[in-house]
């Protein structure tokens, strides 16, 4: 099959969508990040990348550390909504009646009604055009008991993360296989 040539773009897809809260609990914001992803094992990191202009840049640049919140489907038209409206004017904690609870190692606080919470210290943030790049540290993980599979670990099936595609959401489907499935015998 022949290849068609493309211009350069940010062709990667599926990514995950996020809800990412910063701040404290005077001044909490969300925005919703659809580039973000694990970059280091050991220390455990993921990044995100944040557009300068977004008001959970300057919070997250000023406070030093955020949380990614894995939200369920059912979150999916909160999710477009705090991606759409700026918390510089909108309080979305209170828009989107999120309940704000405190995290356990830094000051942004956590969505309680994601299945899954990602707490970060900011180590690392990089200029890099139109976005800027957030490193974070993963200094503490949070998930929900009934999204817990029987082995300790989060059952996919239960937590039904969104997806990103070019302007569109999508579900996960299916588990296809699992690692390393190609070489066992």
């Amino acid at each position: 099959m022949p290849k068609i040539p493309l211009p350069p773009s940010e062709a990667l897809y599926p990514v995950p969508v996020v809800l990412v809260s910063s701040g404290d609990k005077d001044e909490a914001n969300i925005i919703t990040i659809a580039w973000c992803g694990v970059v280091c094992s050991k220390p455990p990191m993921l990044s995100i990348s944040v557009r300068p202009g977004r008001h959970s840049h300057k919070i997250i640049k000023q406070k030093g550390n955020f949380v990614v919140n894995i939200p369920r489907e059912d979150l999916l038209k909160k999710c477009d909504y705090c991606g759409m409206v700026s918390g510089s004017n909108t309080n979305k904690f209170k828009a989107c009646n999120f309940t704000m609870t405190p995290s356990s190692k830094i000051s942004s606080p956590m969505i309680e009604e994601c299945p899954v919470n990602i707490e970060c210290n900011v180590i690392k943030s990089l200029e890099l055009g139109a976005h800027d790049i957030f490193i974070g540290e993963i200094v503490a993980v949070h998930a929900d008991k009934d999204m817990m599979s029987k082995d300790g670990k989060i059952d996919f099936e239960k937590a039904r993360p969104i997806v990103y595609n070019h302007g569109e959401y999508w579900n996960l489907g299916a588990k296809i296989g699992y690692y390393g499935f190609s070489s066992k015998k």
